[in-house]
């Protein structure tokens, strides 16, 4: 992983690209605090499809164990105990 200030990548921007081409991450910083990166278009579609992957609520989770429906819970019906907070 390569790790540039803002300045340095703006006087180096295709050797940094030619860097993401080859599988690199190249990463960019403002004050010693990363900002950005530059990544090839491969990684970055990677990225984008793993935010797009719809979560399944924690029902769903639940439900989805295997054996999972085949419990058989009761719920207490008693009210909830006090606690001295």
């Amino acid at each position: 992983m390569t790790t540039v200030t803002l300045r340095d990548a703006k006087a180096t921007f295709s050797q940094l690209v030619d860097e993401a081409m080859g599988g690199e991450f190249v990463t960019i910083t403002r004050h010693g605090k990363p900002i950005a990166a530059i990544v090839s278009l491969e990684a970055a579609e990677e990225a984008r499809k793993a935010l797009d992957r719809t979560k399944p609520n924690f029902g769903e989770f639940l439900l989805s164990y295997p054996g999972g429906l085949d419990l058989d819970i009761e719920r207490t019906a008693s009210p909830m105990r006090d606690a001295d907070l």
